[in-house]
């Protein structure tokens, strides 16, 4: 069982625990390599994987429909490996010296290293996911990498940027993290056989999830702790990145907000600490916490389609979990 599942995750999970625990399997074998130079990268990357919650997603998603079938725990696979690809070209971009508290690869062997590393993790990933013989399901994998590649491009030509619409927002996190939601979910059901009622109920339940999941990231990245974050509060800010707190406050306070001197940055940590004290002392802490329970409730109003059992309930537990870590 991958590292890091506190007990409400595996609550949700316990339905698939098994099949998560294949999935886990499967990771750690692909770090044992005949590549010696490879081995160490490769254990480095798949080893303390966090909550292995777009896996989960496939796997409950595919178990709603009960077939059986190996191409859940490849697609299962798939998706957490493209996952893990994004995070270490994400950290390579950002100049990140950690990821979950953890030294990150391009810290620790070079940019140069952690580019090719990604490139293989996806290569990977899209190997497995061609064995399940479905050509839907590939090309909804290949518009994945797109969407991941184009919200890469979107916020890093965006940066520092202080005049960013909300729409753009949405279209930004949507790329860079609902899409694999939803395609984790999506996949599952087309690889279980449902039907396409089914199938669009659980693509809409991964890009509701995926959105409130990335819009409570950006409210820890302003509440939140160290500690808890692994890296420090404000990075985001620190990094010239709007997310939704911060393009709520530029609204809310058009002439007076300190974000366009936090950018030109002659005293960062003064205009930083300033704009992470408006946020929190305002009315957009609030605001954003009822974003996150539509996107939520959403999410489980797409479920009622679906048969009633343990894999539908824990997706709808899933969604109040993730509710709850906005409150």
């Amino acid at each position: 069982m991958a590292q890091g599942l506190d007990a409400r995750a595996v609550t949700i999970y316990s339905p698939i625990l098994d099949k998560l625990a294949l999935v886990e399997e499967r990771l750690q074998d692909l770090a044992q390599t005949s590549i010696p130079e490879l081995e160490p990268l490769l254990d480095h990357a798949l080893s303390h994987g966090g909550k292995r919650v777009r896996p989960a997603l496939t796997l409950l998603a595919s178990s709603m429909i009960p077939l059986e079938s190996e191409n859940p725990i490849r697609m299962a696979t798939g998706v957490e490996l493209l996952h893990l690809a994004t995070l270490i070209h994400d950290d390579t971009v950002d100049d990140a010296d950690t990821r979950r508290g953890r030294a990150s690869v391009s810290s620790l062997w070079g940019k140069e290293v952690a580019v090719l590393l990604g490139d293989y993790l996806f290569a990977t990933s899209a190997t497995l996911v061609c064995d399940t013989g479905n050509l839907r399901v590939v090309r909804r994998f290949a518009e994945t990498i797109m969407e991941l590649a184009s919200g890469e491009i979107i916020e890093y030509f965006n940066t520092f940027n202080p005049q960013q619409e909300l729409d753009r927002y949405y279209d930004r996190i949507y790329r860079k993290t609902a899409s694999l939601f939803r395609t984790a979910s999506e996949t599952g059901a087309v690889l279980s056989a449902a039907n396409e009622e089914q199938v669009c109920a659980l693509k809409d339940y991964g890009y509701n999830i995926g959105m409130a999941f990335q819009v409570v990231d950006d409210l820890l990245d302003i509440l939140g702790d160290e500690a808890e974050l692994g890296k420090p509060v404000g990075n985001d800010l620190r990094h010239g990145v709007l997310t939704l707190p911060s393009i709520l406050l530029m609204q809310k306070y058009p002439l007076e907000n300190p974000i366009p001197d936090l950018f030109s940055a002659p005293r960062q940590d003064e205009s930083l600490a300033r704009t992470l004290d408006m946020i929190r002392n305002s009315s957009i802490v609030p605001d954003c916490f009822a974003i996150v329970r539509d996107y939520c409730d959403r999410a489980n109003r797409s479920l009622q389609c679906l048969p009633s059992c343990d894999s539908r309930e824990s997706l709808e537990t899933l969604a109040d979990y993730i509710r709850e870590r906005s409150r």
